[in-house]
This record gives C-alpha cells, sequence and structure tokens, in this order.
C-alpha cells in the first residue's frame, strides 16, 4: 500500500465520500480536501467525464489534474451489487458524502439519505443538482448554463443589443460548490450539538439566483426587469472597460462622489462636475447617462497606452485596473507573492501549475499536496485501508469487473 499523502488544514478529522462528475460536485469535495478532508472518489468504470474536459497534455486532462486534487480515487461499477455494497461501507465510515447526480438516482442504488442514515446517524450527505432534490422542475437535468438562464443571470449578460451571452466560465457551478461546502460544514458544525447529520440540498439555479439579490426587491416594489447592460455595472457610472492607445482594456470604477471627483481632475474636465447628467451617482446611473459618460471616458483613455494610464489612474487614487489575460496573470507579482500559482507535482508531466487555495487561513491553512490522481490509482490503497480487504480479495473484486485498478491515462 501506498504511504498516505499529507494533508494539512482544518479538516483532517473529516472523511469525505465523493460521487459526483464534471464540476460541481467535485469542486466543492476539491474544496474540503484542500482544507484537509480525506476525499475518496468513486468514479464509475470509464472514469469522471471531468477527465475528458479541458485541454490535454497527451492522455493526460489538465483540468482533472487540479479539480481532482488532493483526492483518492476508486473506480467502482456500481451498477454491480458488490460495487454497490462497497460503496455502502465506504460510506458508512464517512463525516460526509457528495453527490451531484440527478434526484432519486442514489437512491435507486440503495445509497439514499434514509439507508445511509440508519447505518450512519451522523452522516451528513450533500446533494448538489440543478433543480433541488423537490419541487416541479427537479427531475429535470440542469446544467450550470441552464440554471443561470432560469435563475435571470444569463437574462442580464452580455451587451443590451445583442442575445443574453454567457460567462466563458463555469460561474454556477463554482458557486454552488461554495454553497455545497459552507452547508456541509454548517451541517458538521450542527452535528457537534446534536450527534445526528442532515441533508444539504444545493440546486445550481438557486445559487445563479442568489446573484440577483439586489434586482427581486427592486422587481417588487417598483416592476423594475433591469435589461444587460454590457461591461458596465448595472446602475452605477462609470464603471466598465475602457480601450488605450496600444489595444488594451482598462476597468475603471469611479462608484463614489470622491472617486468621481478626482477622474474628473485628472481628465481636466471640470465642466463634467456640473453637467445635470453626471451631477449624482442615481442620475449617473441611468442608461443614456452611463452611455455618455462612458463615450467621454472612452475618447479619453485611447489617447494613453495601458501602463501611462493605469500610472496615471493610481496615482489619483482612482480604483483601475488592466484587463488581465491569462498570461498577464501568469508574469504578475502579487498572484506569486499571494501564492495563487503553484507548481504541483504530477507523475507524468513532472509538474502542472494550479490555481492556490482560498481562502487562506491564518492559524490552519490548507494546501495542496497531490495532483489529481489517475482512475482508480487509489483502489486498493483504499479497500485494504479503510475497509480491511486483503489483497487476495480486492485482486477477486477486480476479476469480477466490480473495482477497476489504474491504467496510464489520466
Amino acid at each position: 500500500m501506498n504511504a498516505a499523502p499529507q494533508r494539512q488544514g482544518p479538516l483532517t478529522d473529516l472523511k469525505v465520500i465523493e460521487v459526483c462528475s464534471t464540476i460541481a460536485g467535485p469542486a466543492c469535495a476539491r474544496l474540503l480536501a484542500d482544507f484537509g478532508a480525506d476525499v475518496i472518489k468513486i468514479e464509475p468504470p470509464d472514469g469522471d467525464p471531468v477527465r475528458q474536459m479541458g485541454q490535454h497534455v497527451g492522455d493526460v486532462s489538465l483540468y482533472a489534474a487540479s479539480i481532482l486534487r488532493n483526492k483518492r480515487s476508486i473506480a467502482l461499477d456500481l451498477k454491480s451489487e458488490q460495487g454497490r455494497a462497497l460503496a455502502f461501507e465506504l460510506m458508512a465510515k464517512a463525516d460526509i458524502v457528495v453527490e451531484n447526480n440527478r434526484p432519486g438516482v442514489m437512491e435507486r442504488l440503495g445509497l439514499g439519505y434514509e439507508a445511509l442514515s440508519a447505518r450512519n446517524p451522523g452522516l451528513v450527505l450533500v446533494r448538489i443538482s440543478g433543480f433541488g432534490q423537490d419541487g416541479p422542475y427537479a427531475e429535470r437535468p440542469g446544467y450550470g448554463a441552464i440554471c443561470e438562464a432560469v435563475g435571470g443571470v444569463r437574462h442580464m449578460t452580455g451587451d443590451p443589443d445583442r442575445p443574453p451571452a454567457r460567462v466563458a466560465l463555469a460561474t454556477t457551478d463554482y458557486l454552488s460548490s461554495v454553497y455545497a461546502a459552507f452547508g456541509a460544514m454548517a451541517a458538521i458544525h450542527s452535528r457537534t450539538h446534536t450527534g445526528k447529520g442532515q441533508v444539504v440540498d444545493v440546486a445550481l439555479y438557486e445559487a445563479a439566483f442568489t446573484q440577483m439579490e439586489p434586482v427581486v426587491p427592486a422587481h417588487d416594489k417598483l416592476g423594475v426587469v433591469p435589461m444587460r447592460e454590457g461591461s458596465n455595472l448595472p446602475s452605477m457610472a462609470p464603471n466598465s472597460s475602457y480601450p488605450t492607445r496600444d489595444g488594451a482594456w482598462v476597468l475603471i470604477a469611479a462608484n463614489s462622489q470622491p472617486i468621481w471627483k478626482r477622474l474628473v481632475a485628472l481628465m481636466q474636465m471640470p465642466e463634467l462636475l456640473t453637467d445635470p447628467r453626471f451631477e449624482t451617482i442615481q442620475v449617473r446611473g441611468q442608461p443614456e447617462h452611463m452611455r455618455a459618460i462612458d463615450a467621454i471616458i472612452a475618447n479619453w483613455s485611447r489617447g494613453h497606452e495601458a501602463a501611462s494610464l493605469l500610472a496615471l489612474l493610481h496615482q489619483a487614487q482612482v480604483p483601475s485596473t488592466l484587463v488581465y489575460t491569462i498570461a498577464d496573470i501568469f508574469k504578475d507579482p502579487h498572484f506569486q507573492a499571494r501564492q495563487m500559482l503553484q507548481q504541483v507535482p504530477h507523475e507524468q508531466l513532472g509538474h502542472t501549475t494550479q490555481a492556490g487555495v482560498v481562502p487562506r487561513l491564518s492559524g490552519t491553512p490548507g494546501g495542496i499536496y497531490r495532483s489529481g490522481p489517475s482512475l482508480g490509482a487509489d483502489s486498493a490503497d483504499v479497500l485494504q485501508r479503510e475497509l480491511y480487504l486483503s489483497p487476495e480479495r480486492v485482486q477477486a473484486l477486480v476479476a469480477s469487473g466490480a473495482v477497476v485498478l489504474p491504467s496510464s491515462s489520466v
């Protein structure tokens, strides 16, 4: 058996079983693993589809190397009776189970909360789905893109004269994963008082909907249906990306009156302070006034190269930044100083660079000690270490197809 990796952080006393695929569930379990939880990922014989996503180096999924980091992988065929029995025994010894199957799947496998909690009353079951465990839409498949559309986020994303756009990242999945991890920790905290676990029900559409917090009361009381504002912050101007002479984009956020006055002084346009369209935050936030001020600032910013413009803005204490590309991030000293780009050893590639651990804890920080393992890399280790099965028994399970040992691919 391999020596157990060195975990660190405040959650080293927690054992987590992950039965998830793609993004929201694996990201939730990865967050728990970053802070020390012993996460055992149960995968089907053909692996989590995330292993086929993103960019690859040969057969190595760079995405999987990161989102599956700090975990152990065991490949079980849950369609087989033996595979389900092994999964049940692992969950019976766990503190937390994270799953993001469609509602009812775990029950049909005999791995629902009722069955698991009868054996393990302290178990916390985190359930992530598109539309939640109940309600008329519960059975609908719900990817992040679908759920951000239902949650109202897609309608507000993009330019006002174009169809609703999407963020080019899995924003709703990652937001849901943080809510799920928070729910898991809240349930574990409750368990310290009651001794009992519970179900944490996270719906992706609800996670997306929480971003609509200012929109909900405005629609209730005023009937407001906000439209897309492009790169602007709704009802706040100037707060947008502005072009520079050398083809870059600089974001300027003059969200308060003092900052607005400093920006006007820097632009040497004092007449803007007495223009009735721009006198107050509320007036500047009207759509036609936002467009007018953006045009004025864009005309000014085009006269400067990005570096010199940012130097002027920083000197004037106007919040601003270059709109970074990933190449800019890799060169940025702040990302390096904050350890947000970490080189993690990888058996086949030597190392992969991964996003650092968030948040930072001063006393019990998390860490990255392992890239995402190959499919089934820990199958034998988990069965022997956790369920005390003999090597001969493990080999018999492999022969039956209930357990899969690793191949050379990730």
